[in-house]
């Protein structure tokens, strides 16, 4: 039978995803992107925040029509939306013949034989149980990048978060499945990997009793094949100088960190049940620097939180202006149910949090501009990424860009390439968040 399998949210949503296709390729079924012809259709369905869940619920209403209107004899939601909201799947959305949730996937198959069999079988188990360690993956990323999931769940519990209810507690993967992962994926081709969890930096804590990133790092780097390793979701008050002086001494190791750090205001960081102040913050990224001084240090923030004053907000610009973060993304307050911030006093209205939005990204937009003005004149190593064929152009990422957040290098097409190798690249101009330059 043809399935199709849409994956929303998050890469280790999509770590998920890739598990569950090659299950299902391997018993039989033909993967499809033609929704028209799908007999089976897998939604691994994203609720991080409103427009997330939101795109979860509209791509179900709009896969459950296809059951009317096309091939469609089996609908299937798995993932965040289905953890969370199982009872509410099944009778607001009976085009669904199936709920899987987050530590379920791996029954993936046997869910899916069932339904084609007339019999609906919703999977949960306990979210204490560690999903997906020895299956099989079909990379979806174009085979030259991956990701790899360290751990699944987080103990954080921010004021603001659904993760721990629906992902459950923090539970690192066993370094020798990781190693494993890593060998299998670079022998597929897999050169550059990127590290990911709700929260990479306490990895091995709740197995060995004590932070094993470091060490992890150290074998992977290990791996031929491997050229680039890139290091996500790094929680401030976790780095370590450790952790820095493996980064910053291994070849392999992109200087790039992605650094939630959502506030400045210590009032708001500690209504967000943030374990960081702003001293602290300031005092790790001046840590990284000084150790790394080429690092991109990528960050996310939250405005329009409950609680935030105009002075809150103030001072968190003044903060963008002075760390001058090299990447840097900004989301206004969702309010989710289930979380303490959803019932706080005081919920910012909608349009003074875009308002707030909009202040702090054009601040960065200014920021991010002088970062790629003094790129001009330096030699960067470039991952191919694809061509513009009608322009002549081929397009790329350097060391300081994560794929579908960061920005990208343009170089006219000068010689034969493919996606997935490695040229050296002279920057000639910036525009904007990007690069032009030619290769070497």
């Amino acid at each position: 039978m043809k399935l199709l399998f849409i994956s929303l949210g998050c890469d280790k949503n999509l770590v998920d995803s890739e598990m569950m296709i090659a299950a299902l390729s391997e018993h039989g079924y033909e993967m499809t992107d033609n929704e028209e012809e799908a007999e089976v259709i897998v939604v691994n369905t994203c609720c991080f925040i409103h427009d997330a869940k939101e795109e979860s619920i509209n791509t179900l209403l709009e896969m459950g029509r296809l059951k009317e209107t096309a091939c469609c004899k089996a609908l299937i939601a798995a993932g965040c939306l289905a953890q969370r909201y199982e009872k509410e799947i099944g009778s607001e959305i009976p085009e669904v013949d199936a709920v899987v949730g987050t530590s379920s996937f791996e029954k993936i198959v046997e869910v899916v034989d069932d339904v084609i069999k007339g019999q609906k079988h919703n999977e949960m188990v306990d979210l204490s149980y560690l999903p997906g360690q020895d299956m099989k993956r079909v990379v979806t990323t174009g085979g030259y990048y991956s990701y790899l999931k360290i751990a699944e769940g987080c103990d954080k519990h921010c004021s603001y978060c659904i993760i721990p209810k629906i992902r459950g507690a923090y539970r690192s993967v066993p370094m020798e499945k990781l190693i494993s992962q890593a060998e299998t994926l670079a022998k597929q081709g897999v050169e550059e990997l990127m590290l990911v969890a709700q929260e990479t930096t306490v990895y091995g804590v709740d197995l060995y009793g004590k932070k094993m990133l470091p060490e992890l790092l150290k074998k992977l780097c290990q791996i031929p094949g491997l050229r680039w390793i890139r290091v996500l979701y790094c929680y401030p008050e976790e780095i370590t100088d450790e952790l820095i002086e493996v980064m910053a001494t291994e070849e392999k190791i992109c200087h790039y960190i992605d650094m939630p750090i959502q506030h400045a205001s210590n009032r708001i960081l500690k209504r967000m049940g943030r374990r960081t102040t702003k001293e602290e913050i300031m005092e790790i990224v001046g840590k990284i620097r000084s150790r790394i001084p080429d690092m991109a240090i990528r960050t996310t923030l939250i405005t329009g939180f409950p609680g935030e004053t105009k002075e809150d907000h103030e001072e968190l610009l003044s903060f963008v202006e002075t760390m001058e973060f090299e990447r840097l993304g900004v989301f206004t307050y969702s309010p989710e149910e289930g979380t303490p911030a959803s019932v706080m006093p005081d919920q910012i209205p909608e349009e003074v949090k875009e308002a707030r939005k909009q202040e702090l990204m054009e601040c960065q937009q200014q920021i991010a501009f002088c970062h790629a003005q003094e790129m001009i004149a330096k030699k960067l190593t470039v991952l191919i990424e694809g061509e513009l064929a009608d322009e002549g152009v081929y397009i790329g990422r350097t060391y300081q860009d994560a794929p579908n957040i960061d920005g990208y290098i343009f170089m006219p097409a000068s010689g034969q390439y493919i996606s997935g190798e490695f040229v050296d690249v002279l920057v000639t101009d910036a525009k904007d968040y990007d690069l032009i330059g030619e290769i070497q």
